[in-house]
């Protein structure tokens, strides 16, 4: 997530105050024994702080929950360490969720999220291809900080406010058959009827992963691989 979504996300769980605290080479040196005397003197309101159960915090990660648990009562501030949550087959961590979505393992991914995974960003003019060859598609602006797998995925695209979504089909990656790619590009073909175009900005929830990225002798194989594409997402989704 962007700091911006990780924002949003908290604000739509009732939290009322978000606050950041860039992490500088100052921040990275606090001994872990003055870490919470850190934060109260920055946030004198400070009553509480939780955390996850394996939490490491202080220089060189030498403090854990229990450090946290004592310099909390020394403090006068209340420590909740939070055990970790399992889900299909393991916990659910960060690193967990980065590996499934760059094995391109979205149904699983979207499990431990909560959430489906969701790439927001404006839609762009392009070079019209997808029309030409009978799928017109959005090229959405989006570059995240961890690249998903190369491939074609079943989603579902609405406006940024809009609580109306529409079934896709989005390729992601450097379009080998098309042109010399250096940066992976979003694109979405929509099932039906699509009312957004260019300047629009629109969010794209990945549902689940259809195929690798691959390389076509030309553009007619291409157009009709993403006919069988188009064919396999909507059976998808009617099953849904």
């Amino acid at each position: 997530m962007s700091p911006a979504d990780k924002i949003h996300a908290l604000a739509s769980l009732g939290i009322e105050a978000i606050i950041t605290l860039k992490f500088s080479q100052e921040f990275a040196l606090i001994p872990a024994e003055e870490f919470l005397p850190y934060l109260q003197q920055r946030l004198p309101w400070l009553s509480g702080v939780y955390v996850g159960d394996n939490w490491r915090f202080g220089r060189n990660r030498a403090g854990d929950s229990a450090l946290l648990v004592r310099e909390g009562g020394r403090l006068g501030l209340a420590v909740v360490s939070v055990p970790r949550v399992n889900a299909a087959g393991g916990s659910v961590s960060s690193t967990r969720i980065r590996a499934l979505l760059q094995a391109g393992e979205i149904i699983t991914a979207n499990e431990l999220l909560g959430t489906p995974y969701t790439a927001h960003g404006l839609v762009t003019s392009g070079r019209q291809l997808g029309r030409k060859l009978g799928f017109p598609t959005l090229n959405v602006a989006w570059s995240p900080d961890l690249q998903p797998r190369f491939g074609v995925y079943a989603v579902r695209l609405s406006g940024a406010k809009s609580t109306t979504s529409l079934p896709g089909v989005a390729n992601y990656g450097l379009r080998p058959t098309v042109e010399t790619a250096t940066e992976p590009r979003l694109e979405v073909h929509v099932l039906g009827h699509c009312p957004y175009s260019a300047g629009d900005e629109v969010r794209v929830e990945w549902a689940s992963f259809i195929r690798p990225e691959m390389t076509f002798a030309g553009v007619e194989e291409l157009a009709g691989q993403i006919a069988r594409d188009c064919a396999t997402v909507a059976a998808d989704f009617s099953l849904r």
